[in-house]
């Protein structure tokens, strides 16, 4: 590989590998280093094929026009068309190996970055990085698809036509590397003043984004209780101050470009008067004069073009380097071993968890066994730590001191998907994903069909599904908005018992069922009590405890009582008529 080609491919791998952290966006990159060397390869020829239009008006004005041959003429200008040619067709090529090559990029690194957004979100929703890390990366390819990255290619070329400039004539060779030294200036100046509002700007549009997601996703209490010019206002706030910055950071590379523009056309008609000159003091001739604008052109070209995409530029270097820092906070996970399915007999010891992002514990020392056959209720005020503990038992949020024990494993011993397939999960709010309804209750897994109807008639959703459009075949997608909260609260059922889980994880289960629904609850808890599994019902409402054999009261995230439902259900009895008691008396 040339001189010229090295350097090209070192700028690019150094500008992406430089800050990005973890070996795996490196290694992205060395998986391409072949194609990075096609480009190279490439682009030397092109950038040497360019010198043919020079060298074209040379013969042309110093043989052709001396000799007034047409002949001669003729010849050059095949020639030069063959030649002409031959760059378009290699430009091409090296424009869609980067096309390719981005997509190679995207590719490798799309199911590791989806996969560390997942897990990062489960634990902290409102995390930017994660929220962004499809977009990052998105940025990073849009970047091999423009020219500001052949352009990069083609930067180390420049000062070689700026040497040859040289070669015909020292003033004229002077004049360009002045030209160019500006115009590098430019460069870093462009980069440094943009840098800060592009990054502002990325920030705030995030921020805005995010605001919009959460408001649209509760936009029925937005319109019931009258909120949507306030809601507006408030996200037109947010996105106004991204826009603000992007106009800003913009403006600054729009002014740039445009300054560079200029410039670069007024040094080739400053080489063009220079070399008229130079030619009138019969020190060089006529071909020289045009030949010397066109190098120039070609030498200023790719500083240009950069430019006038420094956007583009900005946005991928920054989303390269939040990018890296995100995936080394959010490394893969650990194979692990497969263990056979456990027996549902939970063990909870000394859990203390804090939640991502917070400092103090939302639980303190919690402790309790839950065996094959048994149903524990779990009660307390809002704010009692009641989800908290669900999501300490999924394993979303790990536990700072403790542990959890799943048939005698601590849960970080199972794979992710290998554990979440032994749990049956009802959170308080149910989403449904984009899918059939079979395919909801199947967990997007190819649905077995005696499974899934099986669950969804422990639901006691069978019936309401066949009732649907096209029934279990229903795509959610297409009615989403017309699904009652009912209904969707036994879909979701209906996909917690799907594969018969060991351990049953119910969120407040019967916020949104009728009597119907409600029964078929527990019954589903009956029936996996008979056949060994055990589960964990959290509440507010009586109901919905009926089938629990014991209870835990939580307050302040600490459980303040756990023993069998009637003990438990008569010392709450006893201590309120107490607090009623000393109220009176008082």
């Amino acid at each position: 590989m040339t001189t010229s080609e090295g350097l090209g491919a070192k700028r690019i791998m150094a500008a992406m590998t430089a800050r990005s952290g973890p070996p795996e966006l490196r290694q992205a990159l060395r998986q391409s280093r072949g194609a990075f060397a096609a480009v190279a390869i490439f682009s030397c020829v092109c950038n040497v094929l360019m010198l043919t239009g020079p060298l074209y008006m040379m013969q042309v004005y110093d043989r052709v026009l001396a000799a007034r041959s047409a002949e001669t003429l003729m010849a050059l200008s095949l020639l030069a068309c063959g030649l002409f040619a031959m760059m378009g067709l290699l430009d091409a090529v090296r424009g869609r190996i980067m096309l390719m090559l981005g997509a190679r990029v995207q590719q490798a690194l799309d199911t590791r970055v989806f996969r560390a957004a997942l897990r990062r979100l489960s634990r902290d929703p409102d995390h930017l990085p994660a929220r962004a890390a499809s977009a990052d990366l998105e940025a990073v390819q849009r970047l091999f698809a423009s020219p500001a990255m052949l352009a990069m290619f083609d930067l180390p070329w420049t000062p070689f036509f700026a040497a040859l400039i040289f070669v015909f004539h020292p003033a004229l060779g002077a004049l360009a590397v002045g030209g160019g030294a500006v115009l590098v200036a430019l460069t870093l100046l462009n980069r440094r003043m943009a840098e800060r509002p592009a990054a502002g700007a990325s920030r705030l549009n995030a921020e805005a984004e995010r605001m919009a997601q959460a408001m649209l996703a509760d936009s029925e209490v937005v319109r019931a209780l009258g909120m949507r010019g306030a809601v507006l206002a408030r996200w037109q706030q947010a996105r106004l101050a991204g826009l603000v910055r992007g106009v800003e950071g913009g403006a600054i590379t729009g002014a740039f470009a445009l300054l560079t523009r200029t410039l670069r056309l007024m040094l080739q008609s400053g080489m063009l008067g220079l070399g008229a000159w130079l030619v009138l003091q019969h020190e060089v001739g006529a071909g020289v004069m045009i030949a010397t604008s066109i190098l120039m052109g070609k030498a200023l070209t790719p500083i240009e073009t950069i430019i006038g995409h420094w956007g583009a530029v900005m946005r991928a270097r920054e989303g390269w380097t939040r990018l890296g820092r995100f995936l080394a906070e959010e490394p893969p996970p650990v194979p692990r071993l497969s263990l056979p399915r456990p027996e549902a007999r939970l063990e909870v010891r000394d859990l203390t968890v804090v939640p991502p992002g917070a400092s103090a514990p939302v639980l303190r020392g919690i402790g309790f066994d839950l065996i094959p056959g048994e149903a524990l209720g779990v009660i307390g005020d809002s704010g009692a730590g009641k989800t908290s503990l669900i999501r300490a038992l999924v394993g979303t949020w790990p536990a700072q001191t403790g542990h959890v024990r799943l048939g005698g494993a601590a849960l970080d011993q199972y794979d992710g998907d290998v554990l979440g397939r032994h749990l049956g999960y009802l959170p308080q709010r149910v989403t449904l994903l984009d899918g059939t309804v079979a395919e909801n209750i199947a967990r997007l897994d190819a649905p077995d069909s005696d499974q899934v109807v099986a669950a969804a008639r422990r639901a006691a959703a069978h019936e309401m599904i066949l009732a649907l459009p096209q029934g279990y075949d229903t795509r959610i997608s297409a009615i989403g908005t017309q699904l009652s909260g009912g209904q969707i609260q036994r879909i979701g059922l209906a996909r917690a018992l799907y594969g018969d889980p060991v351990l049953l994880l119910l969120d407040e289960p019967n916020a949104s069922l009728d009597a119907a629904g409600t029964e078929a609850l527990h019954s589903a808890l009956r029936t996996l009590k008979a056949r060994g599994g055990a589960a964990l019902v959290i509440t507010h409402r009586p109901a919905a405890i009926r089938d629990c054999e014991r209870l835990m009261v939580l307050e302040g995230g600490i459980m303040r009582a756990i023993g069998p439902r009637e003990a438990i259900l008569r010392q709450m009895v006893r201590n309120h008529s107490d607090i009623l008691h000393e109220r009176g008396a008082a």
